[in-house]
């Protein structure tokens, strides 16, 4: 609690005493943190930590965590402690959850709205660090895309839960996302992320920027992402133009969908699934690497070996790969990765392809480069954008200023999809998301 009665004024300002500070902080905690040229690092001696926390942080600016909220989680989180980080995010999505719960009871929409939204990513953030088959994972989910789904459905027009027919009686979980325009057939963008990014996490990103820009959108998780892996195990694979395909074959059956104009999105590991993708399913019209990834096995070998990263641990799981920890593990990991490379498969891409990225970003900024110069050799129509460190969104898929990425990326994707927006009609309703 605070004692905001002790507060006293010096030049201007307000400031407490100690007897007004937090009454409840981790037992070692003390100011850390610093501005450094990929963005803020809460945590210097923890690169795993502070990049997840730059993450929830950045997100405060799409409306989906608060400054001040992710600034007191931070406080009372040992770095290194997986159960501190765990305990403190999910408190806090339950803050958020009640707040909304109570607005709703009250017929206040909106703030409940952005309440659940805010809740949603604590939830996702609170089960990063714990071990896959951690039941904890699984109750997280459903916390999460229950106050995802909620979110959605005041949304206007409200959004669409979706399973996309895959393989074998499984399913794609997704979510379709329509833009706010009373046009009978809309441009769509499929998008995903990566290694470790839900469906839910694209909720907050993409569709403000692509709405106002005339695109609904279908944000999925594949095979090894989200509720796909979670709940039906189904671990990533190399030919990632198989689930985009069922992604496109859905799409097209929908009477709100332009068929001509469907375009693909992937972040992160997915800048690698997204051409990959593209380089066979032909019926795309645009393609994104938001963070290109050009050969993952590489992009590994460049970091060694080290069985305490938590990316390691994770491939360990969406391959499905025994040996965790173990340098035997590893090396089935690096051999695994040997497939996951662009070379003699990306110069197939028909349609326009951007790469975007952060000339901080620890995947390998040269590899990015390595990618467009191959295209460019090959004839394709790419574009190359990179954020550098003074304009801030140096960072890996620009986590730390989000905004500036996507207003490039949906502009981009606007106009190849033919696009004016000076002719978009009104939209139905605002707010839309």
């Amino acid at each position: 609690m605070f004692n905001l009665r002790i507060g006293k004024h010096y030049n201007g300002w307000w400031t407490m005493t100690k007897a007004a500070s937090l009454t409840r902080v981790a037992p070692d905690y003390k100011p850390v943190g610093e501005y450094m040229p990929a963005g803020w690092i809460q945590w210097p001696d923890n690169p795993d930590y502070s990049f997840q926390f730059m993450r929830i942080l950045g997100a405060a600016q799409e409306g989906a965590s608060a400054i001040s909220e992710c600034f007191l989680a931070g406080t009372r989180i040992t770095p290194g402690d997986d159960e501190s980080w765990y305990r403190e995010w999910t408190a806090m999505g339950h803050v958020n959850k009640k707040r909304a719960e109570q607005a709703i009871a009250q017929h206040h929409i909106n703030t409940a709205r952005m309440n659940w939204l805010r809740a949603a990513n604590y939830f996702r953030c609170a089960e990063f660090f714990l071990h896959h088959d951690d039941p904890r994972r699984l109750e997280l989910l459903d916390l999460l895309e229950g106050c995802s789904q909620e979110y959605m459905k005041r949304m206007s027009p409200a959004g669409e839960v979706v399973k996309v027919p895959y393989e074998n009686g499984a399913h794609l979980d997704a979510y379709f996302l329509r833009a706010p325009y009373e046009l009978e057939k809309q441009p769509t963008v499929i998008c995903f992320g990566g290694l470790d990014e839900f469906k839910d996490e694209l909720l907050h990103e993409i569709p403000k920027h692509a709405f106002p820009r005339g695109m609904s959108v279908l944000l999925v998780d594949l095979p090894g992402q989200g509720a796909t892996l979670r709940r039906q195990k189904l671990t990533v694979r190399v030919d990632t133009e198989v689930p985009v395909s069922a992604c496109v074959d859905y799409l097209l059956s929908r009477a709100d969908v332009d068929p001509d104009k469907i375009a693909l999105y992937g972040a992160s590991l997915g800048g690698y699934y997204a051409p990959r993708a593209a380089s066979f399913e032909h019926r795309l019209k645009a393609v994104v690497s938001d963070g290109a990834i050009w050969d993952l096995q590489r992009s590994v070998n460049t970091t060694g070996y080290d069985p305490g990263r938590i990316a390691i641990r994770h491939l360990h799981w969406v391959l499905g790969i025994e040996g965790a920890g173990t340098q035997e593990g590893f090396k089935a990991i690096v051999e695994a990765l040997g497939q996951f490379r662009l070379e003699g498969v990306q110069d197939k891409i028909q349609c326009p392809y951007l790469i975007v990225e952060g000339e901080c970003d620890f995947a390998g900024f040269e590899f990015a480069v390595e990618s467009y110069e191959y295209s460019k050799k090959h004839g394709l129509d790419v574009t190359f954008k990179e954020f550098t460190a003074e304009e801030t969104g140096a960072a890996h898929c620009q986590i730390d200023n989000p905004t500036l990425g996507q207003e490039f990326i949906c502009d981009w994707l606007a106009d190849k999809l033919g696009i004016d927006q000076r002719q978009l009609p009104a939209p139905l309703q605002k707010p839309w998301v």
